[in-house]
């Protein structure tokens, strides 16, 4: 009889809101001009990413298990950069502060998502620069298409699996006090510590993603690093050596664009109390540059793309003036 009770004042106080409010920055002069940076941070994102994925696309040269991974990661840039923007825009560009639960935990997901598969499509290049500086005769036998993509296979479904189960658990929070989330989005920690119940396992949870996510990444690609000096110190040519490092440099650019602000922002936050404001745009920041300027990286420090681009833009250049004089030519013979 205790326990049937205990379960009706259990569902009599657990409280799911229709909606959350989203917080964002407070008492910021002139923040519109913010959102007018991050709309053209978002335009210039599609257009790098889109160029870099036609690229590819186009020329059958980058068809290669290297540039999949390439691929891989501007896709999650271009995908990551759309489930944020738009709506981070839309929220408080006209103020629609209010999110509907259903829609506010599937925005948590998908922008925690595509961050994830960025971080880990970023330790897939390092196991490419691995193979291909340690073992450069075993290289093409062992980094085949294959390979690439039962890696990135796996990325995705596990990262859909441990993020689906981290955002899964805020379902059994009871939210009876306040609904306004500190954030700039359905942030997970933000809103899991707005729960009157237990939020353990949910902080537990926290803790293991950002493992996840963040260190165990880190880890690995500082280990493959490591490897990888210590086979250019056994390269007797500085020459050849430096030529080695060069095939590394876009992968350790992209590796601090997308790690250091992160890095910083939670050492921060550990260190000393920072502003709600400062943590916001660093959060912002964190999440929207590094999909801008990726493209950005691999379009000027690699010189392969940006040959195939060249030759893309001198195909295209070509197949405009044979077009031109070919109808030139059918005008001048239907004139006579």
């Amino acid at each position: 009889m205790s326990e049937e009770k205990a379960a009706v004042i259990f569902n009599a106080t657990f409280v799911r809101p229709a909606k959350f409010y989203i917080s964002g920055f407070s008492n910021i002069p002139h923040i519109k001009y913010y959102y007018v940076f991050l709309c053209f941070v978002y335009v210039m994102t599609v257009l790098g990413n889109v160029l870099l994925l036609s690229v590819i696309y186009l020329i059958e040269t980058l068809h290669t298990p290297k540039y999949m991974i390439v691929s891989n990661l501007a896709l999650t840039d271009l995908c990551g950069s759309t489930a944020l923007i738009p709506k981070l825009l839309d929220t408080f560009l006209f103020d629609k502060r209010y999110i509907v639960y259903e829609a506010c935990l599937s925005y948590m997901f998908f922008v925690l998502f595509f961050a994830s598969v960025q971080s880990w499509t970023l330790v897939t290049m390092a196991f490419d620069r691995f193979i291909a500086i340690c073992f450069p005769l075993r290289y093409h036998s062992i980094v085949t298409k294959p390979t690439i993509i039962t890696m990135l296979l796996f990325v995705w479904v596990f990262l859909i699996s441990l993020v689906a189960f981290t955002v899964g658990l805020i379902d059994r929070l009871s939210f009876c006090r306040s609904l306004v989330v500190k954030s700039f989005y359905c942030d997970h920690g933000p809103l899991y510590r707005l729960a009157c119940n237990d939020t353990s396992l949910n902080n537990i949870m926290a803790y293991v993603a950002f493992i996840i996510l963040l260190c165990i990444p880190l880890i690995l690609i500082a280990i493959t690093y490591v490897c990888i000096a210590i086979a250019l110190s056994r390269i007797a040519s500085g020459e050849e050596r430096l030529k080695a490092l060069k095939t590394c440099t876009s992968h350790l650019i992209l590796v601090a664009i997308f790690f250091l602000p992160i890095v910083g922002i939670n050492i921060a936050a550990v260190a000393s109390n920072i502003h709600p404001n400062a943590r916001i745009i660093n959060s912002s920041l964190t999440h929207t540059i590094p999909a801008l300027l990726n493209p950005i990286v691999y379009s000027l420090k690699t010189e392969e793309v940006l040959n195939s681009i060249k030759k893309l833009f001198k195909r295209n250049r070509l197949s405009n003036i044979t077009s031109s004089r070919k109808l030139n030519f059918i005008t001048a013979v239907l004139t006579e």
